[in-house]
């Protein structure tokens, strides 16, 4: 596959990935439901506490002082620092001229300036004093107050700024002032000559300096010195600046919606478990084949054939269809089904039911056993001792390893029937499992219209499920998904393609009884087979003859034979008991 066609699956899978991790989101249905139930108290709290809250607003434009206010040469936003005369007015100068007017004792004095606020409109010499409290008429009375305190203290600045400048001015004119008068006595003694000349000359340079720094003065004394004109009075508003209790729950569901979920994204983030059929099948790089109905409860039939319900029992058949038209299992016809760890009683459920699946459609299906550690099939299952063998005998009856030999038929009603060879508790399981007659059982599927099945333990668990992989290929994976972590299935894809298997998909169910069903058969032996339904005779002594179709014969190589791998195999629709 070239880049170009990676990226584009990429980018087409991105939407149901998108959509998959939105299901898992809302699954965390407690995290939600806290989120809103906080946002919703939050928002009770926020209409409470604003109910008795009051706004008021005062609006000053500022001016610079001009002795001309029509002469447009000077920019007033160049003269008036904006930011300067908002810290100003929020300044603890502004606040104690506006306390002295308003009677407030200097101890109140940080709870006064905790209710003002001054912004600054963009683009503009325009300052909002926003005065915030308990109470609507003193909202707007302390508005009104610390606005005009900010004006009056403004224009005590500039005054002070402009009499400083004018005392300076006249400390510079006073000794010129003071020379030229005595310039002048002298000039008035002097004859006329050079002398006389020059000093009358420095007697009009000094008037001259006199002249321009008493304009000067005078100028700075016909200044304006107007600071700024309130031009919006604070009014006491007729409402509570509170935005009411339908608004606040609006707003605190909305806001709790969103901690919910970003709640529920941190723990599926940190959430090590699949919790979905496409963490499974990006774990193990491979098709979910099936998803088992969540009503199933263990201390059933293995069997699915029959019940009341059939969703379980066409689940099934569904995962067969899926797994007959797979060219990695048709070329080979072997498939080792496992569980990733705990309990295998629904992988034996799987492996049973796929046996009875593949033998509805005309095989001949071969269950072997392989788990030696706790084998209960044969005690769960309607079985009869086999007629005529349809497989190799693997061993003799006197063997006391596993395989040895015994072959059981199981009836699966009017799906067929297929071969069990159970499993036996073994002292060496590995040895056993590694042994020539079990590697002959398992060749059996290549002969033609044969399959194999193979049930292991679970694959963490125990490393016989390896040990046969590279006998079966094909491997099934059975699991919970909210049970099984997804570095688990990686694990088990990484140790299947080393051992030169193939995971061919997965089967994934809602969990299982407390009380599994094989645990129970395990504990308590050999117990009596359950009936599969009402028409379903119990075992019988006597052999069962095999149907000339399933009589085992040397093949033509001319002619062809239907299932050996070279066709498609079509399920056939099957009539069970209680449908």
């Amino acid at each position: 596959m070239t880049e170009t066609q990676r990226t584009a699956a990429a980018g087409e899978d991105e939407p149901d990935l998108l959509r998959d991790q939105f299901r898992q989101l809302t699954r965390y249905r407690r995290l939600l439901a806290a989120g809103i139930a906080v946002g919703l108290l939050g928002g009770v709290w926020l209409a409470v506490s604003s109910a008795d809250t009051y706004v008021s607003t005062a609006e000053v434009v500022l001016r610079t002082p001009t002795d001309d206010p029509f002469n447009p040469s000077i920019s007033p936003d160049k003269a008036v620092n904006i930011g300067s005369e908002r810290l100003t007015a929020l300044s603890s100068s502004v606040a104690k001229t506006a306390a002295k007017e308003l009677g407030v004792p200097s101890a109140q004095l940080a709870e006064l300036r905790r209710g003002l606020q001054v912004t600054n409109p963009p683009q503009s010499l325009v300052l909002k004093f926003t005065y915030t409290a308990d109470d609507a008429q003193e909202a707007a009375t302390r508005a009104n107050a610390l606005s005009e305190a900010y004006l009056s203290r403004r224009e005590e600045s500039i005054k002070d700024t402009r009499d400083k400048v004018i005392k300076q001015k006249e400390a510079q004119r006073d000794p010129i002032a003071l020379q030229h008068d005595k310039l002048d006595k002298q000039v008035d003694g002097m004859a006329d000559g050079s002398a006389r000349d020059a000093a009358l000359s420095t007697k009009s340079d000094l008037l001259s300096r006199i002249s321009s720094l008493q304009g000067d003065i005078d100028r700075l004394k016909a200044l304006d010195l107007t600071p700024g004109r309130i031009t919006s009075v604070a009014t006491p508003p007729t409402q509570s600046d509170g935005p009411g209790l339908p608004m606040s729950l609006a707003l605190g569901a909305a806001v709790g919606l969103a901690l919910g979920l970003l709640a529920a994204w941190v723990r599926l983030v940190f959430d090590p478990a699949c919790r979905s059929e496409g963490d499974v099948s990006r774990a193990l790089r491979a098709p979910v084949l099936g998803s088992l109905p969540r009503d199933r409860t263990g201390g059933g039939p293995l069997l699915a054939a029959g019940e009341a319900d059939p969703r379980l029992a066409e689940e099934y058949r569904s995962v067969a269809f899926r797994l007959a038209y797979d060219q990695r299992f048709a070329d080979r016809r072997r498939l080792l089904v496992a569980a990733p760890r705990g309990s295998s009683e629904t992988a034996a459920a799987v492996a049973v039911n796929m046996a009875a699946s593949f033998a509805e459609t005309g095989k001949d299906v071969l269950l072997i056993e392989a788990d030696l550690r706790t084998p209960v099939l044969a005690s769960q299952l309607p079985t009869d001792t086999a007629g005529k063998s349809r497989w190799s005998q693997s061993g003799q009856g006197d063997e006391t390893e596993w395989p040895d030999g015994r072959q059981l038929a199981v009836d699966a009603g009017e799906s067929g029937s297929f071969d069990l060879i159970p499993g036996e508790r073994a002292r060496n399981v590995a040895r056993a499992l590694t042994s020539q007659r079990a590697t002959r059982l398992i060749s059996e599927a290549d002969s033609p219209n044969s399959t194999v099945v193979v049930l292991a333990p679970p694959v963490l668990s125990y490393a016989d499920a390896l040990a046969l992989v590279d006998r079966v290929d094909g491997v099934l994976v059975v699991c919970d998904p909210r049970a099984v972590h997804r570095t688990d299935l990686v694990r088990i894809r990484e140790l299947i393609s080393g051992a030169g298997g193939t995971v061919l998909g997965a089967v994934v169910h809602g969990g299982e009884a407390k009380e599994g069903r094989g645990r129970r058969g395990a504990k308590a032996g050999r117990a009596p087979a359950p009936q599969l339904s009402t028409s379903v005779q119990p075992p019988r002594q006597t052999p069962r003859p095999q149907p000339p179709q399933q009589q085992r014969a040397v093949p033509d190589p001319g002619q062809h034979i239907p299932g050996d791998g070279t066709d498609t195999v079509a399920l056939r629709t099957v009539r069970t008991g209680r449908r």
